[in-house]
């Protein structure tokens, strides 16, 4: 079988799914290099700070790795602006999108709120309420989230700082984006809607 032979969902057969089972997890099993790809993509954007994108990323995993942080929070601060490219006005959750089925729900959450917590650092330059971030003070992360913007990304735009290669950070990202590693979307989806309720 090349291609399944439905054109409705709603008529495929069990032969169909596990086959479209099987290309999914080769898929899958690809994503790293998407993501290398995508990462070495931020070195061209042009964003007006003194390092690119990747070298901003790079910094943040250096200085997560440095500090002894999990493997797991390392990649998450090396990924945490790869939505920049294609969601520059809601990268962070697209960031978060990525990680979601690899990651605890505490790293997926500090991820996806890691650009509003930012905004302190510059909302009031512009007018913005630079406190907005406060609405979630009562949140059991939000000081891990306060935590990850000043240690893993305000401070990480210095041209002299000493980051590590990509290459380095290649053995975790392939650790952590290993198709076995993936958790349940369905059971992952449940529970967001159950959060936001």
């Amino acid at each position: 079988m090349e291609v399944v032979e439905f054109t409705k969902m709603a008529d495929g057969s069990r032969e169909d799914y596990e086959f479209l089972g099987k290309m999914e997890h080769e898929f899958v099993d690809g994503l790293p290099e998407r993501i290398f790809a995508q990462l070495r993509s931020l070195d061209q954007s042009i964003s007006g700070y003194r390092v690119t994108r990747l070298a901003h990323s790079l910094q943040s995993a250096t200085r997560a790795h440095r500090a002894g942080e999990a493997e797991e929070m390392v990649v998450a601060a090396l990924l945490h602006d790869i939505g920049d490219m294609l969601a520059p006005l809601s990268h962070s959750e697209m960031a978060a999108a990525v990680l979601r089925p690899f990651v605890t729900e505490k790293t997926y959450w500090i991820i996806k709120h890691h650009g509003m917590f930012q905004t302190f650092y510059y909302a009031h330059h512009h007018g913005g309420d630079r406190n907005v971030r406060d609405r979630f003070i009562d949140h059991p992360w939000y000081a891990d989230t306060v935590r990850f913007c000043e240690e893993y990304d305000q401070n990480c735009f210095d041209p002299e700082y000493r980051h590590e290669p990509l290459e380095f950070f290649e053995p975790m990202v392939r650790r952590l984006f290993r198709h076995d590693n993936a958790s349940d979307y369905e059971i992952a989806a449940r529970s967001d809607t159950e959060q936001a309720a």
